[in-house]
């Protein structure tokens, strides 16, 4: 099979699916902005053909390279797994004739308001939500929904511009941020009160093939916005054995079949409270922050593999056995400036280094990355265990007793 993958070099992680699909049989064509010469061997070993455009959002110059491409050879898939690539490449596949997700399916994947209207159509339990164009349109529904609400673009990825306002002032303020910020037209909703966390997929013709539901702890607003706290997510093993994980699957496989996703990896938000399970977004891509390391590290099962395997032979190589499950928890500096030094990473070590996957503690002297950055953006550890709730109390103790000192 000919696959012709979006920016293989880019970010770091996107070597990973490129190694995947090259390992499972799959003719991997590159196609990126980056020169050939700078990718690393590996990389341009994995692949046997390299294009290389200016932007690989710009629609008009990907479709003529990929055109190109055909020129040469029979294209089968042409994938993207950055989250701001994924429209640009369902509109070059519509161009193309190559099959995947489509450019509506991948419209509403992005498009909040748009995407919560088309879910409460067919009955998923979500916000009330609205696109606004004008800061009248958002006052309109602060008054008809009531504080607190949550202001966000209409596109993009995780928490980024993510606002909760829970009064007047506060709403006046987000709304001159948004304005400054170049906004013409933002997502307003409802603030769903509950736990936090995520359902992640393969799919292969709109049928879940592999699954994963991992909680946020505490939810990603609060952790993105506050420096004391060192955050986790933390991945179950558990799904057989409880009925919420269930609904959460009933709902995952609605919305994948509501936006027709077909094949691909998807990326879904939920939240658990007084008003019960609600969808919150979806991404007809991989998730960010590293989740499918601790997912193959939970199941010893390559899960680029499983990827590649399914996109590539139509199915998955290996089930997903959940042994272990298994988190990450972000350690965060005193203070912005650059990395001055550590205290207590050989006491967790010694206490837990047969479960411990892997850490990264950046090199004294290091620019720090604020809050807002993200998990992984400065010092973190991740780990497995058999128990679900022992991976929890160990990934609180990593967070109480390593500290990151910054000036």
């Amino acid at each position: 099979m000919n696959i012709v993958f979006v920016e293989p070099g880019f970010p770091n992680n996107q070597r990973r699916f490129v190694l995947a699909l090259a390992a499972v049989g799959a003719n991997v064509i590159g196609l990126g902005e980056s020169e050939e010469w700078a990718l690393d061997g590996e990389i341009r070993d994995a692949m046997t053909g390299y294009y290389k455009v200016g932007n690989v959002t710009n629609v008009r110059e990907m479709t003529d390279a990929v055109r190109f491409i055909q020129s040469k050879l029979w294209v089968d898939r042409l994938e993207a797994t950055v989250e701001a690539h994924t429209m640009a490449a369902a509109q070059v596949r519509e161009a193309t004739g190559i099959p995947g997700t489509s450019v509506h399916a991948t419209w509403l994947c992005r498009d909040k308001p748009s995407m919560k209207e088309a879910l409460r159509q067919v009955g998923v339990p979500t916000a009330a939500s609205t696109a606004a164009d004008t800061a009248s349109d958002v006052w309109e529904f602060a008054a008809a929904i009531g504080y607190p609400l949550i202001l966000k673009p209409r596109a993009g990825a995780g928490a980024q511009g993510t606002v909760r306002v829970d009064n007047d002032t506060e709403l006046t303020h987000a709304l001159t941020s948004f304005g400054a910020s170049g906004s013409t037209s933002i997502a307003v909703e409802e603030f769903v009160e509950g736990h936090e966390g995520f359902y992640d997929t393969i799919c292969k013709d709109n049928a879940v093939v592999h699954d994963w539901t991992t909680h946020y702890y505490p939810n990603v607003l609060e952790a993105m916005r506050t420096r004391w706290i060192n955050p986790q997510f933390v991945t179950t093993n558990r799904m057989a054995d409880s009925p919420f994980y269930a609904e959460v699957a009933q709902m995952g496989q609605r919305v994948i079949e509501a936006f027709d996703i077909g094949t691909s990896a998807t990326h879904m938000e939920w939240f658990y409270g007084p008003k019960g399970l609600r969808f919150s977004e979806i991404g007809a891509r991989p998730p960010g922050v590293g989740a499918w390391d601790l997912y193959t590290a939970s199941n010893d099962v390559d899960v680029y593999r499983e990827w590649a395997h399914v996109l590539t032979h139509g199915g998955p190589e290996r089930s997903m056995p959940r042994p272990f499950a298994a988190g990450l928890v972000a350690l965060r500096p005193d203070r912005d400036g650059v990395i001055t030094g550590y205290s207590g990473i050989e006491e967790i070590y010694g206490r837990y280094g047969e479960w411990i996957i892997d850490s990264h503690f950046p090199n004294v002297g290091h620019m720090t990355q604020g809050v807002e950055a993200g998990y992984m953006a400065n010092a973190y550890v991740r780990m497995r265990h058999p128990d679900f709730d022992v991976v929890r109390g160990m990934l609180d103790d990593v967070g109480r007793t390593i500290r990151v000192y910054g000036g």
